[in-house]
């Protein structure tokens, strides 16, 4: 969480007092108590990659701040489950809060279906074998421990991956082989996303589970990509008029929403509901990182894709809460 504290690096904090303010309806503020009332007995896990994880971590700061100081000193790390590994990201955590019986979880995957990287001479690659059609049971298996799943996942699609369905290769994504079609980040995204939905759509141990969809949040890198020089250093959030809404990230967030609405319409397609930030966070260059993080190693690379704390991100837990509590869910 504290490699977010833009304020913490140095950066001006004026990107905090931006907020969304969504057409025709107000977005009331985050009530950490209301949350945890709601929260009692039950245990919430957030699947997807790194981003997925700032979203979890906003959660946490504003939980921190909303219940008085000795309970906050009760907010305490569980042991990481038997079988999971502690190694970075590549982590399944959990948070324990005492006074509510409230258990937060995250469940870290790079495509929500099985993937790996490819190797030569025992040195990654950085290109991925991904099975389309097969779940990735670093995840699975913890379903039916749960009450409520939001669900997200996007940027590691943007390299290069092989694509594989019924165990043989169909194609691929940013490749040039002669023999093989490009299909593009949606393709992929679209059926990561449906095989995830399916699973849980079908999951017979996980009655009563509710399932929130975040939509894609895009990178706001210019003047070059994450590894050669790209940075994100506007001060302002863009006017709505300087986005595109077909632009890729508004595709993938399109692509989302279509196979959300797809499980939603098919037979038992109970307990989903959506998140839908991607338009409003096309607006927010101002709120990432940039250089001002904690590199944790790395070095000579600016975060344009993570979201500062406080920041922007904020706005996703405010969110989701309205959701919850509109009970805004296909039942």
């Amino acid at each position: 969480m504290l490699e977010h504290n833009c304020g913490k690096y140095g950066k001006d904090q004026d990107y905090v007092n931006w907020r969304w303010k969504p057409k025709q309806c107000q977005l009331p503020r985050f009530q950490g108590k209301v949350f945890l009332e709601m929260m009692k007995g039950k245990t919430m896990a957030f699947l997807g990659d790194s981003v997925g994880r700032n979203q979890m971590s906003s959660l946490i700061c504003f939980l921190s701040q909303s219940i008085s100081q000795w309970l906050r000193y009760r907010l305490l790390n569980v042991e990481i489950p038997i079988g999971a590994k502690n190694e970075d990201e590549d982590t399944v955590k959990t948070w324990y809060f005492q006074s509510y019986d409230f258990t937060l979880m995250q469940l870290w995957t790079k495509f929500l279906v099985e993937a790996a990287e490819q190797e030569i001479n025992g040195t990654g690659t950085g290109f991925y074998d991904v099975h389309l059609d097969r779940i990735d049971t670093s995840w699975s298996g913890k379903l039916p421990l749960l009450d409520y799943l939001i669900i997200s996942d996007g940027h590691w699609f943007f390299r290069k991956l092989y694509l594989h369905e019924y165990d043989k290769l169909v194609g691929c994504v940013y490749c040039s082989e002669g023999n093989l079609t490009d299909f593009g980040i949606n393709f992929a995204i679209r059926k990561a996303f449906r095989t995830a939905f399916q699973f849980i759509n079908e999951c017979e141990e996980c009655q009563g589970l509710v399932t929130v969809a975040r939509t894609f949040a895009p990178a706001h890198f210019e003047n070059g990509t994450w590894n050669d020089g790209g940075d994100c250093s506007r001060t302002r959030p863009f006017e709505e008029s300087a986005i595109s809404l077909t632009a890729t990230e508004y595709d993938i967030r399109s692509t989302q929403v279509e196979e959300l609405e797809s499980t939603r319409s098919a037979k038992g397609g109970k307990g989903f509901g959506l998140l839908d930030v991607t338009k409003a966070m096309m607006m927010r260059p101002d709120g990432h990182p940039g250089s001002h993080r904690d590199f944790m190693g790395m070095t000579g690379f600016n975060d344009c894709v993570h979201w500062c704390l406080p920041g922007p991100v904020d706005m996703w837990n405010e969110m989701l809460l309205a959701v919850l509590k509109k009970g805004l869910i296909a039942t």
